[in-house]
């Protein structure tokens, strides 16, 4: 079976697993314990602070650790909304988003809080113009993902911050960074991000662990009560292997990015060439994020399509993982103005730094007899 699902998550590096397992079974200590073993431990998570920080081109001070993008992203959103209500409770978004970000957003207006919930165009897009227009004086958020997870669309976060930031310097700004991070040059200070979301899993690196970059002077409202770890913003004994797993995986995604990128982009236009020559197939993606190829099989329900291809030894995936197993049509796609036949259709493949030629060769042949075997179905049944 070939994996193509790395957008979902990904095998952790060989090095993160050993390094995992040397914590677990030399590190236990409490890190907020004041003998030996719980100082050793407090050094672990000390140093991979430091590693992710300088990965990120930021402060050690301004990484918070926690179980992953999603508890990332909700601390960004409803910690800022909660901590500058006095300000004002509107935020702007994108109806694109993730659902971490979409549904933590809708959880608000049930707090009280106004969401503008920004329409793309066909491409996905939101434009740095959209994103001020909707600002009001009592805009106190503006969330926008780096590279959608469904389709690879990338937006513009530079000029989203430059332009917001010039006109509107106290409204916050969160980027998620979970599928960008590895593929794409990132800047968080240039793209002057208040809060960056970011996701081990999605790194080779272990799940259940996460950060968000938390630019100094910003202060969240804590969504977890209890203890002062993580400068008092996430309560509770941090994962000490699960951290230092993943301050590993981002050192070696970041060292990598650019020579993993280059042949991703490669596999990326070879499949997306061979899916503009299929003529059941419409293509979602462009040349944007190297690792993701998105299309539609309109009139075939994507698990149909899904299952085929898995029948022929490869695994590919749908919509976001998160909501891969709901029934309803992508509401990534139906926001791009595509019909709820193509919605109900789309495929996403996504690549690997470990995926070679033999690799993408196999997953092409395998997409041209998926197909073939599906219009041979649906002739017959016609």
């Amino acid at each position: 079976m070939k994996y193509f699902d790395y957008a979902a998550t990904t095998p952790p590096f060989e090095e993160v697993i050993t390094t995992v397992a040397e914590v677990m079974r030399r590190h236990y200590g409490n890190p907020s314990s004041m003998h030996r073993y719980g100082e050793d431990a407090d050094k672990l998570i000390k140093r991979s602070r430091e590693v992710c920080a300088t990965a990120l081109g930021v402060s050690p001070s301004e990484i918070v650790f926690t179980s992953g993008a999603t508890e990332s992203n909700n601390l960004a959103i409803k910690g800022a909304a909660l901590q500058y209500q006095t300000r004002g409770k509107h935020i702007v978004t994108v109806s694109t988003e993730h659902p971490s970000v979409y549904e933590a957003c809708k959880q608000l207006t049930n707090l009280g809080f106004e969401v503008t919930f920004l329409p793309v165009d066909e491409e996905g897009h939101v434009s740095a113009e959209q994103v001020c227009a909707a600002v009001r004086k009592d805009t106190i958020l503006v969330s926008i993902m780096h590279v959608n997870n469904e389709t690879g669309r990338i937006q513009l976060v530079h000029d989203i911050g430059a332009a917001l930031k010039k006109q509107f310097p106290r409204v916050l700004f969160h980027i998620d960074g979970v599928q960008g991070f590895g593929k794409l040059p990132v800047d968080i200070r240039g793209w002057q991000a208040d809060l960056y979301s970011l996701s081990a899993h999605k790194l080779r690196g272990p799940k259940g662990a996460g950060l968000l970059f938390v630019r100094e002077g910003v202060e969240l409202f804590p969504l977890l009560s209890g203890g002062s770890q993580e400068q008092g913003v996430r309560a509770g004994t941090e994962n000490v292997p699960l951290l230092v797993g993943m301050s590993k995986a981002v050192r070696l995604a970041g060292e990598r990015q650019a020579e993993t990128a280059q042949r991703m982009i490669e596999w990326r236009e070879r499949v997306a060439a061979e899916v503009k020559t299929i003529p059941q197939l419409r293509l979602n993606s462009g040349e944007e994020a190297p690792h993701i190829v998105h299309f539609s099989y309109p009139g075939m329900k994507a698990e149909v399509l899904l299952h085929t291809l898995e029948q022929l030894g490869v695994a590919v995936s749908t919509k976001s993982a998160c909501s891969s197993r709901l029934a309803e049509p992508s509401r990534v796609l139906l926001a791009m103005g595509r019909n709820e036949a193509e919605a109900s259709g789309g495929i996403r493949i996504s690549f690997g730094d470990e995926h070679t030629e033999q690799d993408i060769d196999e997953l092409i042949l395998a997409l041209r007899q998926a197909v073939a075997k599906l219009e041979s179905l649906e002739r017959w049944k016609r």
